[in-house]
């Protein structure tokens, strides 16, 4: 890549016709962002170190309180992460959704696959913010509306999770829709219930019930992973007096339409004014600049910690 920008630069300097020097100095333009985008690429894989960071991730997305407004910008989030997807050409499977009354869903689950897909996006999970003119309003008034993204591992072979089969409730039933031909009519959609823990898992987006029943599991394997995980870590959290800034439940994020346009994220404090672009999936920009934010706050409370040992 290198020798080409030299020989581009070669060539502009050459060339006599302003309209042919122009041209190349866009292509210059293009190859410098290529050059960039490339190593941001590289930069952001560096700082994936956590055990799970290269599995495929599970993502899940609720809206928070306002009924229609917030499972429209549901909706809004998972086509994001969609376009997100498609851009870093992963596999994404809409595992299990529900539609909500008037517009959005009360609730979506996302199998994201791809090299760091986990590692990528567990650095979504939080409390989205959207404020707009809202289209459901005949007022036209501005609205405030949250919606909340969880993200699990998808957990491999090579960890073994326990599940008795005495300790599943497995359900089946008609998948349901906004009416029409292409609602079901065998039920085939598939819901578990771990019945010691109470976590409950469906699919209902494939045509086939063992299809489903296999991706259930599947998300139910993820889910108890991530339970056993949050327990070691609230009792590391009550041996640690410094609790950490960020946990799920906090607002991350927040997306602004209406009376200006800006996407900020609240910890790194990274900002876009092309708020059309972020939720077309230019998601890259917030995860780069969280993890490198992330590190930082690691760094310091290494340091401080040092500092009161050695008091």
């Amino acid at each position: 890549m290198s020798s080409d920008l030299e020989t581009y630069f070669h060539l502009a300097h050459e060339e006599t016709d302003p309209a042919q020097r122009q041209g190349i100095l866009e292509e210059i333009g293009r190859e410098l962002d290529a050059a960039d985008a490339y190593v941001a690429e590289l930069e952001t894989k560096t700082l994936l170190s956590g055990e799970n960071d290269g599995l495929n991730a599970i993502l899940t997305i609720k809206p928070g309180a306002g009924g229609t407004e917030s499972q429209d910008w549901a909706e809004m989030l998972l086509r994001m992460y969609m376009r997100w997807a498609e851009r870093k050409r992963f596999r994404a499977t809409l595992i299990d959704s529900t539609p909500g009354e008037e517009a959005g869903f009360k609730s979506a689950t996302l199998l994201v696959e791809g090299e760091n897909a986990y590692g990528l996006l567990s650095t979504e999970s939080g409390v989205h913010r959207l404020i707009r003119i809202s289209p459901f309003d005949q007022a036209a008034r501005r609205h405030t509306s949250f919606a909340s993204v969880f993200v699990i591992p998808e957990i491999d072979e090579r960890i073994e999770i326990v599940i008795k089969p005495d300790d599943l409730r497995i359900d089946t039933f008609r998948a349901g829709g906004h009416g029409g031909q292409h609602v079901n009519v065998t039920d085939s959609a598939v819901r578990i219930t771990h019945l010691p823990t109470g976590i409950v898992t469906q699919c209902q987006n494939e045509r086939s019930q063992y299809k489903n029943r296999e991706l259930a599991m599947k998300v139910l394997r993820a889910r108890l992973y991530d339970y056993e995980l949050e327990k070691r870590r609230e009792e590391a959290r009550k041996l640690d007096e410094a609790k950490p800034e960020i946990s799920f439940g906090s607002q991350i994020r927040t997306y602004t339409l209406q009376p200006y346009r800006l996407v900020k994220d609240h910890r790194s404090k990274f900002e876009v004014g092309d708020v059309d672009r972020v939720l077309d999936g230019d998601l890259d920009p917030f995860i780069r600049n969280f993890l490198l934010w992330r590190l930082g706050q690691v760094g310091i409370k290494r340091d401080a910690k040092a500092a009161a040992e050695n008091q």
